[in-house]
């Protein structure tokens, strides 16, 4: 058998080392796809508990400024220590960080929104089923989804256009349009990201564990905020 096996590559010539050069470009997607989810499950379940620490200890939301130098600060030491092992604690400080800043978000809501609890679990259930369903359609299909880049960076410059002049406006009369506008970003970037890395695109399993964290983050705290325009009267 390893004889025939030898025969076949020198038959087929160039072609023999295409498929070889093929099967190790797919064997490495699929290593970087799942270290991946692999990351991306260990900081949700990391971060969980962060938010669950700050629920139970009753800590204050943190303000703008602090919350967002914080999440940028973090974000910048991952980047530069990607390509190391202390880039996963990088990962875990920055996820632990938001998991803290989303806790005192929760605990209003369970406090001061009636069905506060039903709203976060409903919110929670969404965001899992939309991220396992986009997930799946870019895993399954194959797609290339590299050419909504352009709109997505974009998009990702006007939100923060917005949290900017939110700092200094009033924006809540448009708070159901923005948190709409999020969720439909963030949908896109999870099938963008996805995409990044079934084509190659992407081949960094720290950056994309921390671009589809975000993605998820700001899905599901926009989803809890749609929930709770639309039924906090109830």
């Amino acid at each position: 058998m390893a004889d025939d096996r030898s025969f076949r590559v020198v038959a087929t010539g160039n072609g023999g080392l295409v498929a070889g050069d093929a099967a190790r470009g797919e064997l490495a997607t699929n290593k970087v796809l799942r270290n991946t989810y692999m990351l991306l499950a260990a900081t949700l379940v990391f971060s969980a508990a962060m938010a669950g620490v700050a629920m139970a200890t009753g800590m204050p939301y943190l303000g703008p400024v602090v919350t967002l130098v914080g999440y940028f600060g973090l974000l910048f030491l991952t980047y530069k220590l990607r390509n190391s092992a202390a880039g996963i604690a990088a990962v875990f400080g920055l996820t632990g960080f938001m998991g803290l800043t989303l806790g005192p978000m929760l605990s209003a809501y369970m406090n001061a929104v009636p069905n506060g609890s039903q709203l976060i679990m409903t919110s929670l259930g969404i965001t899992g089923v939309l991220f396992g369903g986009l997930s799946a359609y870019a895993v399954k299909s194959r797609r290339d989804m590299s050419f909504m880049g352009g709109f997505l960076t974009v998009g990702m410059f006007g939100l923060l256009a917005v949290i900017l002049v939110g700092l200094f406006v009033d924006l809540s009369a448009f708070q159901m349009a923005i948190s709409a506008g999020v969720v439909l970003l963030m949908t896109g970037f999870i099938l963008y990201e996805t995409s990044a890395i079934i084509h190659g695109g992407q081949d960094n399993y720290i950056l994309a564990t921390v671009s589809l964290y975000v993605s998820i983050y700001n899905l599901f705290v926009n989803l809890l905020a749609l929930l709770g325009m639309g039924g906090g009267d109830d």
